[in-house]
């Protein structure tokens, strides 16, 4: 159960401070809750390699350590090239890496205006006119004013406000930067999915308009053996009909695909017109060894995970900095400089200015104001904690899932491999008839059609694989002594010592 603290332990109170500071606690920690570890992400039994399709099974290595540069796995220099260079120039990886540089620059201002004294050096020059005292002197003055001083003020942090208030914008600094991380896993993985997904979609816009080339031929030879009584009319019209439904599903299709490639040129930093081509999807060779990161390991290597557990460490330390105002503060400030009417006696012994000055201030009555911030801290501690355990049941899903819809899709591959085959081959021996005289041109159209469909199934089996098999290496997330992650995690860490 989460410690807290409550009115009468630990009240505000000056005489029973040491009591209370060896029976409680600033903050209620920020460790992560503990999560489950479950001997399996999915309902179903994980296999150890998924059925062959293509010529290739790929294998499930359990245990094995997330990929870096993932990407690479598919021996595509054009892929390669594509995913460099939207890491590269991606105005939205750069819009982030620019706010985290400002975001440590602001830690680095924070820590250092709480730490140290302040130390400034002010001068001032006026001349003034006065009303002077008639039985005194003249009914006015006129005189000159020098003062120099040199100001120091310093701030005691004996309850840890500034402490806590660093740690929890250190925290937040970390988790921007873990941020930025599953940013650029995620641009990577969009990346390899869109020249995927445009791959499919150009290979379905060309078997689409060859069926649509079929189908109107078809129609027009059904027209003609119409008008000879061949055929009836109904027939005649139902090829019609098939042939305009097939052809008006192709303008949205090449929309699509048009849209696809469009969304793929600004992933890469490019505008619209200068999208690239589309990779043939023979030069794509899905990775045949795969990792699947157990639920601990997982815990460290996902950035979104370790985002949130940031935030976690952020709303502890708001929860101190709420207790610690509570409590009296301590400031000491002196200043020493020179000053005078004139400047003879601004430089002479006699226009030596000083002063050293203590104030301490123990809040007494703020109309629950106080109380009711600390509160609110809790509760936003305790909504991080909720936060950080649906983040990790959702990373657990994704991988859940996603390894799931790969074995199917190399089944499906399977599958769709063998009818396509069986569809061509039936196919060619049609086609071989049609040229021996043995049967109609009409025999062979509908062979060719049923062999484009099967290919449509066949193009979107092997998207959907090379596809799932990316998004499985962007849910195992990063190794761990990546340059994004390892560097965020000492910031909170030296704030706390």
């Amino acid at each position: 159960m989460m410690p807290r603290l409550t009115r009468r332990g630990c009240a505000p109170l000056v005489p029973v401070l040491a009591l209370w500071l060896g029976a409680c606690s600033f903050t209620p920690g920020d460790a992560p809750p503990a999560m489950p570890s479950p001997a399996q992400y999915g309902v179903g039994t994980l296999p150890a390699r998924t059925d062959v399709a293509q010529g290739t099974a790929q294998q499930f290595d359990v245990g094995a350590a997330p990929v870096s540069a993932w990407w690479h796995r598919y021996r595509s220099p054009t892929l390669d090239a594509l995913v460099d260079e939207g890491l590269r120039n991606s105005p939205t990886l750069s819009s982030a890496e620019h706010a985290l540089q400002g975001a440590r620059e602001q830690l680095k201002a924070q820590v250092g205006g709480s730490l140290f004294p302040s130390i400034d050096l002010g001068g001032d020059v006026a001349r003034e006119r006065a009303l002077g005292i008639p039985t005194l002197g003249p009914p006015t003055a006129l005189y000159n004013m020098f003062v120099g001083q040199v100001q120091a003020r310093y701030t005691f942090d004996f309850f840890g406000a500034s402490r806590f208030a660093n740690a929890s914008l250190a925290a937040q600094v970390d988790q921007q930067a873990f941020q930025l991380e599953a940013a650029r896993q995620a641009l990577a993985a969009n990346i390899v999915s869109g020249a995927i997904g445009a791959s499919v979609l150009g290979a379905q816009v060309k078997a689409t308009d060859r069926l649509v080339a079929l189908a109107q031929t078809d129609a027009t030879e059904m027209a003609r053996r119409e008008a000879l009584g061949a055929v009836s009319r109904a027939d005649a019209l139902a090829s019609a009909q098939s042939a305009e439904t097939l052809a008006a599903s192709l303008p949205g299709l090449r929309a699509q695909w048009q849209s696809t490639r469009h969304a793929l040129a600004v992933l890469l930093g490019r505008t619209p017109d200068r999208a690239p081509d589309d990779l043939a999807l023979g030069e794509l060779r899905v990775p045949q060894r795969v990792p699947v990161v157990v639920p601990s390991t997982l815990l460290q290597s996902r950035p979104d995970i370790q985002a949130a557990e940031m935030a976690l460490k952020a709303a502890s330390a708001e929860v101190g900095v709420a207790t610690a105002q509570l409590f009296p503060s301590l400031t000491l400030s002196a200043s020493m400089g020179k000053g005078g009417f004139h400047w003879p006696t601004v430089l002479s012994g006699a226009g030596s200015l000083w002063s050293v000055a203590a104030s301490i201030t123990q809040p007494i009555f703020h109309g629950g104001a106080l109380l009711a911030q600390r509160r609110a801290a809790i509760a936003t501690y305790e909504a991080a904690v909720d936060q950080y355990r649906q983040t990790v049941l959702a990373a657990f899903k994704n991988v859940a899932d996603t390894l799931a819809s790969l074995e199917a899709d190399n089944t499906s591959l399977r599958h769709a491999d063998l009818a396509g085959a069986a569809a061509e081959q039936i196919y060619r021996d049609t086609a071989a008839r049609v040229r021996l005289g043995a049967l109609p041109m009409s025999a062979a159209r509908g062979r060719e059609q049923q062999y484009w469909n099967t290919y449509l199934t066949t193009v979107r089996a092997t998207g959907a694989r090379l596809s799932d098999t990316a998004l499985l290496f962007y849910a195992m997330g990063v190794p761990p002594a990546t340059d994004a992650a390892e560097p965020a995690r000492p910031m909170h860490d030296a704030v706390q010592r």
